[in-house]
């Protein structure tokens, strides 16, 4: 695939017109979004407790339950991404914090690899939210977290890997 044109470039991602080659031949114009990356956090709190957050989204025009999670400021390694954005959205620091495999979240138009982390052992302090960023804590029973994934009230697909992913290894 080779870059056509730069379409849209913005602070945090960029939209690219690339030609497609397929099987045949033909060459065919696809549209990406270019993201850095990001990275989502499963907090496990002490007593079988896990920390949600409720996040308001203005693509969806709705508050969503989700973990904690941001993107990439590059070069930032996806650790310190981790650390720094556990405490930015939920204020826990994490005494542990531990990688589980990466994924795609959405391949057929986005480039965004999202990086996964465990953290435990952690401690509260002060959260450090971004300017507009409408987020509050949500802790309860991992098992209930779960139950979430099953009945629709977590819709977020990040959300959904990880939890699921947790449960189905643990």
């Amino acid at each position: 695939m080779e870059e056509k044109n730069v379409l849209l470039e913005t602070s945090r991602f960029r939209v690219v017109e690339r030609l497609q080659t397929t099987a045949s031949g033909d060459e065919r114009p696809r549209q990406v979004v270019e993201h850095p990356g990001a990275v989502v956090i499963l907090p496990l709190l002490a007593g079988g407790r896990v920390c949600l957050i409720r996040n308001r989204r203005i693509a969806v025009d709705d508050t969503l339950l989700e973990l904690p999670a941001g993107t990439l400021e590059p070069p930032e390694p996806p650790i310190e991404c981790a650390r720094r954005e556990l405490i930015e959205e939920t204020g826990y620091r994490a005494g542990r914090i531990e990688p589980t495999p990466p994924f795609w979240m959405s391949p057929g138009i986005l480039s965004e690899r999202m990086h996964a982390f465990v953290a435990q052992d952690l401690s509260e302090g002060p959260a450090a939210r971004e300017p507009g960023e409408e987020i509050e804590n949500h802790i309860v029973p991992l098992s209930e977290a779960l139950a979430m994934c099953h009945d629709g009230r977590i819709e977020d697909a990040k959300t959904l890997v990880m939890l699921l992913r947790w449960a189905a290894t643990h």
